[in-house]
């Protein structure tokens, strides 16, 4: 690695610290630090759901399925889209109803602080690790510049003889990403969090165009010879209609399962809906997200079709570098795309596109989870009666502590060896259906209470626990089952012990 691509990266890391920095002077009081007090245009909005939903995982995970396997992942966002119409539809206009700071209040006013607080529980621990895992990506790339550094790899195995050097190095790598995420989040709330989330989705989408680029002009037959090997291994293979439960990336899962997946992460986790109470209006909101389905749909093909370049070259070209990124005879495709970048690109565009991964990295989840800390349990407990530099304080300190949470399971992931797309997919799959199902018990019912909807989110999670365990159930149907199976409890459960009257504020909310 060259100096240059270094500096590159020291660049934008700064760069990113100082946009904290720059918002942190017109953060007055929670609702400018949580929600920037509405007044985000709806393009920005866009950008940061798009980034958001991006992260180093399509960056990094996504060229390696399709270095791997074929372009089946492209059913899956083909449910995506779906669910941002769903989503646009059914819950958008609860949003507006009233100044909320994260989405949990609304389940709070229909059925309890029971329901509101176990809800946000949910939320806290998912964040908490599937983030967790994408930092560990982008550890991985970090690491890669850092081991190509003459003596890097000598100076760790000195200071830390009882671990792998490459670990070690990860581990550092780790704690610089995480600790970055954690100051401009810190600083800068929301408004940081979003903006930077708008510079990132151009830096990201640039750094893989030039990596495409120069990737295609060094396979010596060009685009044909893409096509034609592509072609011949299968790789350009979309639909898969097989009718299988266990199966992952079938046309079926894919349209269904994503459909219910978006359904529920775009539509009831705190994570994104934030990013709409930004916004000025509901039509803004439905806006954002429709457009940020496009976006999706056009760099998921762009990161697959960069992994099939990646298979053409490796196995044609420079099949003898493949022992860089195997282990027991097994490729790992997410250390395919970052030895490409380390090795292969020049000067200065390695350091771009280095700066992109941490770009994708970026998109914080600290600022929701501290809103969701603070609105649904620490507000609560001490009646709001603080003052509004008190909650403002505590809301920075407790994103501290969600990144440093984040910062431990990114560490603890580096001893899993499997596809990591699927770990981060799988641990949303897990805990969002029941989320959802009690959504739509509050959408669609009239009759359900506080005790069915516990009851119900209690028996959706423990179905999920046993397909977890005891079956081999793809994840992409966990949000299908754990809704369904959320909703037909809670709802049976209401109908055996029967609901007192709603009261004045519940009774706005319930279906007509």
């Amino acid at each position: 690695m060259h100096p240059l691509d270094l500096i590159i990266l020291l660049v934008y890391l700064t760069g990113t610290v100082l946009v904290g920095v720059y918002f942190s002077r017109r953060q007055r009081d929670v609702k400018t630090y949580f929600v920037s007090s509405g007044r985000v245009p709806w393009w920005a909005i866009m950008s940061s759901i798009v980034s958001t939903e991006t992260s180093s995982v399509t960056f990094i995970s996504v060229p390696g399925f399709a270095f791997t396997g074929n372009f089946t992942f492209l059913q899956l966002v083909m449910g995506y889209l779906i669910g941002r119409i769903a989503v646009s539809l059914i819950f958008i206009p609860q949003y507006f109803r009233g100044e909320l700071l994260t989405v949990y209040q609304l389940l709070g006013t229909r059925f309890g602080s029971g329901v509101r607080r176990l809800a946000s529980s949910l939320f806290l621990i998912t964040r908490s690790l599937a983030d967790g895992f994408r930092l560990f990506l982008t550890g991985l790339v970090l690491a890669a510049v850092l081991l190509a550094w003459p003596g890097t790899e000598q100076t760790a195995q000195k200071w830390f003889p009882w671990l792998d050097a490459s670990n070690t190095i990860i581990i550092f790598s780790v704690l610089i990403m995480g600790l970055v995420t954690i100051v401009y989040s810190y600083l800068g709330g929301m408004s940081a969090v979003i903006w930077t989330d708008v510079s990132q989705l151009g830096i990201y989408l640039l750094g893989a165009i030039v990596a495409g680029a120069i990737l295609l002009q060094q396979i010596p037959g060009g685009w044909s010879e893409v096509m034609e090997t592509g072609m011949g291994a299968g790789k350009f293979t979309l639909f898969d209609f097989t009718w299988s439960l266990t199966k992952s990336y079938t046309f079926w899962s894919g349209l269904i399962g994503g459909a219910f997946l978006t359904t529920a992460t775009h539509g009831t986790d705190q994570l994104m809906v934030q990013r709409y109470l930004c916004s000025d209006s509901p039509r803004s909101a439905r806006l954002a997200l429709l457009m940020s389905g496009v976006v999706v749909f056009v760099q998921f093909a762009l990161f697959l079709l960069i992994g099939t370049m990646l298979y053409v070259f490796y196995n044609i070209h420079a099949p003898e570098e493949m022992t860089a990124f195997t282990s027991n005879g097994i490729v790992q495709g997410d250390r395919v795309f970052p030895h490409f970048i380390v090795t292969k690109l020049p000067t200065g565009v390695a350091g771009l596109v280095i700066a992109a991964i941490a770009a994708a990295a970026f998109t914080s989840s600290l600022n929701a989870q501290a809103a969701t800390t603070m609105a649904d349990f620490y507000l609560p407990a001490t009646g709001g009666n603080k003052g509004e530099k008190h909650y403002l304080n505590v809301s920075r300190i407790v994103t501290a502590f969600w990144g440093l949470i984040q910062i431990i399971v990114g560490i603890y992931a580096i001893k899993l060896s499997r596809r990591v797309v699927d770990e981060v997919l799988g641990i949303a799959s897990f805990t969002n259906g029941v989320i959802l199902g009690v959504f739509f018990l509050g959408t669609f019912t009239r009759h359900v209470r506080q005790t069915a909807a516990i009851a119900g989110m209690i028996t959706g999670a423990l179905v999920m626990l046993c397909i977890k365990l005891f079956t081999g159930i793809s994840w992409q149907w966990y949000v299908l089952i754990g809704s369904l199976a959320t909703f037909i409890s809670g709802y049976l459960v209401a109908s055996v012990i029967g609901a007192p009257e709603p009261s004045a504020d519940t009774a706005d909310l319930l279906p007509k």
